[in-house]
Order: C-alpha cells, then sequence, then structure tokens
C-alpha cells in the first residue's frame, strides 16, 4: 500500500508488526471526534494493555514491536485506533530504516502492509490506523508525522501529556502540562513557553519516554510566562511569502460553517479531513454570506486533503462545510506546506507543495481514475503578499497517468487542485 490508501480487512484478531530500529511502538484508541475516552486509551511500554484486553503491546526485542488487536472485542465507543511510532534521543522518523507496518490474520497471512517511506525531520508518526466502515474495519496507511513530537501527535487527540523529570535532579519540578489542540472558534497563538501543571480532572495523561541526561543535570528554574501574546510560529527561511501566524485547529461533524477570525490577511492552507461515505464540499463564503470560490468537491470516501484559501482585507474567512461524519480543519500558513525536493512526496487527493529552488522538472504519477489538476502560481517579482498572483495550468487529464512537466524557478505553489487518488511527485534536476 502507499500513503493515502485503504483496504478492508477481517474482523478478526489481528496481529500488527511495527519494524524499525529505535521506534516506539504505541496505539492510540480514538472514539468519535477523534480524542481518547481516558488514560487506558493509550496503549505503549508503560501500559502495555488495554483495560478492555483488546489490545496488547509486546516488544519482540529484534527492532519489531507487536500490536495484538483483537477487532471483536474492541469497544462500540472506539472507532479508530491509530498505530503510532516515535524515536528518542535526536533521531528522526528519517533515519530510521526499513520501517513498516504490517497486519496478520490468525492463521499468519498478510492481510495489509504499508513500508513508510515519507519519514523526515518528524520525531513521531501516526504510521496506520484501523477504522470501523460499513460495519466491519479497514487499515489505511497513514504516514502523518508530527514536528512537535509526540507531545504535539498526543495533544492532538486529546492526551494531557506530563514530562517525567530526571531522577538525578534533586529539586523536582512539577509535572509540565502540554497546551491542548485549539478547539474554540477563535484561533488560538502559537502555545505558550511550559508552566507548571493544574488539576485537569477530564483529560488522560500519560509519561512522555524519559531520555537519558547527555551531561550531569542542571535543575532549571521554573520562570511564568510573562503576560504577553507569544511570538509567531517560525518556519524555515527558505519561504517568506504569505503571512505567519499559529495554525488554527476546529472539529465538528456533519454539515456547517467555519468562521476563522484574527488572521492576517492573504493566502493560507486549509487541510481538511473528513470520515464518512457521504459528499463532501467546502467553499468560501464572501461579505454578503454567499458561497464564492469552491474549494472541495468531492464524493471520495474518508476524504482528505489541502486546499488554498485567502484570508480577505477586511473581515473573518468563512468557510462553509457540507460532510457526513466527523471532521477536522486545520488554517496554517503556507510556509507551512511542503517543500518539494528530488525525494519523491506520496499522499492522496488535493494539495498545497512549495518549490523554492532553481528551474526544474516536476516528475508526477497519478493512480486515480478522475481529473488530475495541477497549478502554479509564480512568486518572482509579485510583492502583494494579501493575494496570489493568476495561476497558470499545468496539468489537466483524467485518469492514471505519469508525465513530467517543466517549472520555472522559484518561488513558486504547486496546487494539486483535483486528485481524487493516489498520487507521487519529486523534483527531476535540469
Amino acid at each position: 500500500m502507499i500513503k493515502g490508501e485503504n483496504s478492508f480487512v477481517p474482523s478478526v484478531a489481528l496481529r500488527i508488526a511495527v519494524r524499525g530500529g529505535g521506534v516506539d511502538a504505541m496505539a492510540l484508541l480514538l472514539m468519535d471526534g477523534g480524542t481518547v475516552g481516558g488514560d487506558g486509551d493509550v496503549v505503549f511500554h508503560g501500559a502495555p494493555t488495554h483495560p478492555s484486553g483488546a489490545i496488547r503491546l509486546t516488544d519482540a526485542g529484534d527492532g519489531t514491536a507487536w500490536l495484538d488487536v483483537a477487532l471483536t472485542t474492541v469497544e462500540e465507543r472506539i472507532t479508530r485506533v491509530l498505530v503510532v511510532g516515535s524515536t528518542e534521543n535526536g533521531t528522526t522518523m528519517r533515519d530510521v530504516a526499513g520501517l513498516s507496518v504490517e497486519a496478520f490474520a490468525p492463521d499468519g497471512t498478510s492481510v495489509a502492509r504499508y513500508d513508510v517511506t515519507e519519514g523526515g525531520p518528524e520525531t513521531a508518526m501516526v504510521l496506520a490506523e484501523l477504522y470501523r466502515r460499513a460495519g466491519g474495519w479497514k487499515f489505511r496507511a497513514v504516514g502523518q508525522g508530527y514536528a512537535n513530537g509526540l507531545a504535539g501527535l498526543a495533544t492532538d487527540h486529546g492526551v494531557d501529556v506530563a514530562r517525567p523529570v530526571a531522577a538525578q535532579v534533586p529539586q523536582v519540578p512539577q509535572a509540565v502540562q502540554m497546551p491542548a489542540p485549539v478547539s474554540a472558534p477563535v484561533p488560538q497563538s502559537v502555545p505558550l513557553p511550559a508552566q507548571p501543571a493544574q488539576p485537569a480532572p477530564h483529560a488522560p495523561t500519560f509519561a512522555l519516554p524519559q531520555q537519558p541526561p547527555m551531561a550531569p543535570p542542571v535543575a532549571p528554574p521554573v520562570v511564568p510566562p510573562a503576560p504577553v501574546a507569544p511570538e509567531p510560529v517560525a518556519y524555515g527561511p527558505a519561504w517568506s511569502y504569505g503571512p505567519v501566524f499559529a495554525p488554527y485547529t476546529q472539529s465538528g461533524r456533519d454539515n456547517d460553517v467555519i468562521t476563522v477570525s484574527g488572521l492576517p490577511p492573504g493566502p493560507v492552507v486549509v487541510h481538511l479531513e473528513v470520515r464518512g461515505d457521504g459528499y463532501t464540499g467546502l467553499a468560501v463564503l464572501d461579505w454578503k454570506n454567499k458561497e464564492k470560490d469552491y474549494l472541495v468537491n468531492s464524493t471520495e470516501d474518508d476524504f482528505r486533503g489541502r486546499v488554498l484559501a485567502t484570508v480577505p482585507r477586511k473581515g473573518n474567512l468563512r468557510l462553509r462545510l457540507e460532510a457526513e461524519g466527523p471532521w477536522r480543519v486545520e488554517v496554517s500558513p503556507l510556509a507551512a506546506a511542503h517543500v518539494l525536493t528530488e525525494g519523491e512526496v506520496e499522499s492522496r487527493g488535493p494539495d498545497v507543495l512549495l518549490h523554492t529552488g532553481g528551474v526544474a522538472d516536476l516528475a508526477i504519477q497519478y493512480g486515480g481514475d478522475d481529473n488530475l489538476i495541477v497549478n502554479i502560481f509564480e512568486l518572482a517579482r509579485h510583492d502583494d503578499h494579501t493575494a496570489l498572483p493568476e495561476d497558470e495550468n499545468l496539468v489537466n487529464e483524467i485518469g492514471e497517468r505519469r508525465e513530467t512537466v517543466p517549472l520555472p524557478a522559484g518561488p513558486l505553489v504547486v496546487q494539486f487542485e483535483a486528485a481524487d487518488g493516489p498520487w507521487r511527485a519529486r523534483l527531476k534536476r535540469v
């Protein structure tokens, strides 16, 4: 399987192998809405068995961790099981050789396998997931990395993470409580520096793996943060076009109107994920509250994709969402998009990519049955950061295909406007 693909698996007791030296495996059991329901829904080395007995984690000692998942006994409240991998001691997912996830039936037959080739500088990744569909279960190759590590991945799914303190430190400060993901309709700013934890009776907690000290530990002073607005999120120096702000996240279910206020004007990336079998539509609402730009128009099951939108100079970004099932929206700066390299990008659905180098060719492999539409926005000598220039179409074809198209020198925004199927892309030197 490639990233984004899914298939039905038998509703039996599966054995899932997570291979890759130096990777710690764990499982998150999520309810409808995408969050855990309690401490027990986090299965990791410190708590290797779910209270229901449906999921158990063991280490084979040869670089392989096993998750035994008895699908028939998973509680009804659980709709998804995430298979997660993380690294320690400065190792990233890119450094892990032979990273893969493979599910086996009780007779030893392989029913799904995903070789993870998209590892980058992240230290935590959702490798795969099992989710309910049409009375059964499906396996999906996910490959979604988290630059802010296991803490970011965990808090994104409702886990309140407490960092342990090394035993050698004579004065032990209180556990640090990581900030929860944004869920209110007003976008939040960048997380503040660590603060002493406050009681959180409803949030499940677990401790991050303790890393050995590299030098004699010195307990840092606990300094409360000043009550001022935090600095903007810092992205790499290779991209400087468009506003920069802390990503905004909102979750919900079924049809809704999403209002994102407080963002600076300019182009942004909207990442949408919907769990369901019906139609998915996303449109921008103008100042008259009428649909202006149609961003998503898809009948794909379990839609996921990234699209371009523009925050108006006056007013808020308002989006009308049509969906059947739970959904999650994240609005991020252009600078947070994936930068094209000679390494292969593997995805599914619409996406937004960046090209920052000189002239190059873009090699594309598309495995869908419907339209593939790829556009570019040339930003050289375009000084208005509040709006994108006119786009230029590179590809507009139907069905599976392989082709290579020329790219001018960056900075460019490369937009996969329509791609209802798996695809791969990479740069080729000229």
